[in-house]
């Protein structure tokens, strides 16, 4: 607001020196005429003529153009290239007309000057500076929203990395000591079968131990036979999943596709996959996966009969806290792009889905 009130100011007082410089070449002419002495005609003319050349000449910076008739008779302050003359003039006498009404100088009854002028540059950079300010500022808060973002989002990934090794810490303890009651059971004769569930079930604590304690450290990535990871995984769901649910899978158990892979936290994002879709499909209904090698890189697709997302929640459904159960965190899908983006360099997204029909996860891997 200073500053449009400044322009405001510089303008008027640049319309002052235009009209006083108009004033100059009135009063030049007006002795002129009333005088019969040719000697001191030819006096004032030199004085007067002196004087306006002189205030014209003070002028660095307002552009003008006397006109004559439909005639260029002097200008100021316009610049221009060789052979470029008559064509700037016509421009710069077409902004003047826009800018402002001419100034009128009566030389004598029958013969008249209009002066033309248009704001200088400084008057229109000071026009523009305002405009710079909002921009800078607009600039300064948007760096600014980023800078808290990523200090907010550091701040989580902290937490994050705090509840998971302080998870896996928790979880030693108690895995210890199942191990230990298993020995114990050996020795007591108990039945076999019941002591192989025992230990897979604290082998798999100690698989789930081992993800926590990975969560913010960089894995290491070993080249790793893709198949055999993925049935693998397959083999503990179905094993802990309804018989109404069947897994396909478009490749076979002897196929090989060697990947960069952290095994343990690749096998987790699979199982949240699986574990969503199961949920999806309360139950009942198949899911089946397509591995597909292009170019460099691998495609997993996952495709559940569920009952479906909507598109508006492609990219949601990612976030932190999302879930449709009335139970669990939300962390499931959120853990599982860290893990495919961060960890592996690859990508996962929602390829289709559609409501009441199913979806479609696909992750890419670089081979």
């Amino acid at each position: 607001m200073y500053t449009n009130w400044l322009t405001k100011k510089v303008a008027q007082e640049e319309r002052k020196k235009v009209e006083l410089w108009a004033e100059a070449i009135k009063r030049y002419v007006e002795p002129v005429e009333n005088s019969n002495n040719a000697e001191a005609i030819s006096d004032l003319n030199t004085l007067y003529l002196t004087l306006i050349m002189e205030i014209l000449g003070q002028n660095t910076t307002i552009p003008v153009i006397i006109m004559e008739a439909d005639s260029v008779n002097s200008y100021f302050n316009i610049h221009f290239s060789e052979g470029r003359k008559n064509h700037v003039l016509h421009k710069e006498l077409e902004k003047m007309k826009k800018y402002s009404e001419p100034i009128p100088i009566k030389l004598s009854e029958e013969n008249f000057q209009y002066l033309y002028f248009r704001e200088s540059d400084i008057l229109r950079n000071l026009k523009i500076y305002p405009f710079i300010q909002l921009i800078v500022i607009v600039i300064f808060i948007v760096v600014a929203y980023f800078a808290f973002a990523a200090t907010q989002k550091a701040e989580q990934n902290q937490v994050w990395v705090g509840m998971s090794k302080e998870t896996a810490h928790q979880l030693g303890t108690p895995i210890s000591s199942l191990m230990a009651w298993i020995e114990l059971l050996k020795l007591q004769n108990v039945d076999e079968n019941l002591i192989s569930e025992f230990e897979k079930d604290t082998k798999r604590l100690e698989k789930i131990t081992e993800r926590f304690s990975k969560i913010g450290s960089k894995p290491e990535l070993l080249h790793t036979n893709l198949v055999e990871v993925l049935f693998s995984t397959i083999t503990y769901l179905k094993s802990r999943s309804s018989n109404k649910v069947k897994f396909e899978t478009s490749f076979a158990e002897t196929d090989f596709a060697d990947t960069p892979l952290n095994a343990a936290l690749f096998s987790w994002v699979i199982e949240n996959l699986c574990k969503n879709a199961i949920d999806a499909m309360e139950n009942n209904g198949t899911i089946t996966l397509e591995l597909k090698d292009k170019e460099g890189q691998v495609y997993l697709d996952i495709t559940d009969t569920g009952s479906g997302v909507a598109k508006s929640q492609f990219k949601t459904i990612f976030q932190p806290g999302f879930s449709t159960k009335k139970r669990g965190w939300g962390l499931g899908l959120s853990l599982a792009k860290r893990i495919i983006e961060n960890y592996h360099n690859g990508k996962i997204f929602i390829k289709w889905s559609e409501i009441g029909k199913g979806t479609t996860f696909r992750i890419v891997l670089n081979k």
